[in-house]
């Protein structure tokens, strides 16, 4: 009997702690939904609305009516019109859009010969999953009326056969690696650098550095990017180790400037640091802030579009991934690794990831008190 009281009081112990921990709590309850929410959107093997542009050279009423139908499918969402493929290619290279369609000059007659193909489908091969769904909607059945010179008739433009053709960019073979390995190294960053200071605070108060921090003329501007300066160049230190590894084991290709690249992984590693250090001064233990940086990484994992197309998923969940500094990276990464992009064509994606580190790192010394409590 005095054994259960023991136990029984152990538990009523552990029950009140739990209730006065908000964030445990917060951590019981939210934890689930969150995920059941996230994988519920982002993961979408059904893409739709591929952000699309298109080069009608044809310009008849048999082009027109072939893009109306295209674009009646809802598997692209057609963004722009262009003049030529070479725009087309530039759009792609700038990752503004995923597909390219050129209709050209004799698409009526290439499409009473069925053996040549009528429109060709300029694809963003860097994401094989988009590449899949190119390939899915060459032979999506797409019908619309042929007005010849003596009958008119209907035909059915698609099929194994039909007048698509496909031309994949940027990673012709389809090997997985290619498109994982840019995108893994935000996800490698952001656990590292994001955990390296969201627990540099709370240490420092729980060993009890920070009193002799009080004792010092260190402004909390000076401690904060003092903390964060080291990580930098051990975050930099990882990119070479994940490049290397990409490049010798699985032959993952830089296409573009690696100037380029270490710029774009400097504002991301500071991004990630910045925000650690914020987590770290609203956490007041190391087991806090490493609860909080669960309710990070994964939207970063699921809705950057690192494991799924980033236009396929729903728009909540787009302006969501839009708030993500992995988002952005991963196209930097991408852009510039697998499309030769530069970092003037990808520059939306750059500003956003200093702004977001000004911002953070600011709020963090503004919250940063010299205080033991």
């Amino acid at each position: 009997m005095k054994s259960l009281s023991r136990l029984l009081a152990i538990v009523r112990k552990e029950t009140r702690q739990l209730r006065r921990d908000r964030l445990t709590f917060g951590m019981i309850v939210g934890l689930p939904i969150i995920q059941v929410l996230l994988f519920g959107y982002a993961i979408n093997t059904d893409v739709r609305n591929l952000k699309t542009a298109v080069a009608n050279q044809a310009n008849t009423h048999l082009s027109r009516q072939f893009v109306a139908a295209l674009e009646q499918t809802q598997v692209v969402d057609i963004i722009a019109t262009v003049e030529s493929a070479e725009q087309l290619e530039d759009l792609l290279r700038a990752g503004d859009i995923s597909l390219g369609v050129v209709i050209p000059h004799d698409f009526d007659r290439r499409v009473a010969d069925a053996s040549r193909a009528a429109v060709h489908l300029l694809v963003d091969g860097s994401d094989p999953t988009i590449l899949s769904v190119a390939t899915q909607l060459r032979s999506m059945p797409i019908a619309f009326d042929v007005q010849s010179r003596t009958v008119r008739e209907k035909m059915v433009v698609g099929g194994p056969l039909g007048p698509i053709e496909i031309r994949p960019y940027y990673n012709p073979e389809r090997r997985t690696p290619v498109n994982i390995v840019p995108g893994l190294m935000g996800i490698i960053l952001t656990m590292t650098m994001t955990l390296f200071t969201a627990v540099a605070i709370v240490r420092e108060r729980e060993r009890g550095n920070l009193e002799l921090l009080i004792n010092t003329p260190v402004t909390s501007a000076e401690l904060m990017i003092g903390k964060v300066i080291p990580y930098i160049l051990i975050g930099l230190l990882q990119v070479a180790l994940i490049i290397g590894i990409g490049r010798l084991l699985f032959d993952v290709p830089i296409r573009g400037s690696i100037v380029d690249l270490y710029l774009a992984a400097t504002a991301f590693i500071a991004a990630n640091l910045a925000l650690g250090l914020f987590i770290s001064t609203a956490a007041k233990t190391q087991f806090q802030a490493m609860q909080v940086m669960i309710f990070y990484l994964l939207p970063s994992i699921l809705l950057s579009g690192f494991m799924f197309p980033f236009d396929g998923m729903p728009k909540v969940a787009q302006y969501l991934g839009e708030l993500l500094p992995n988002t952005h990276f991963i196209r930097l990464t991408r852009g510039i690794m697998l499309r030769d992009a530069t970092l003037m064509e990808l520059y939306p994606e750059l500003l956003f990831l200093i702004g977001f580190a000004l911002i953070a790192m600011t709020t963090a010394a503004m919250r940063f008190s010299k205080r033991l409590d």
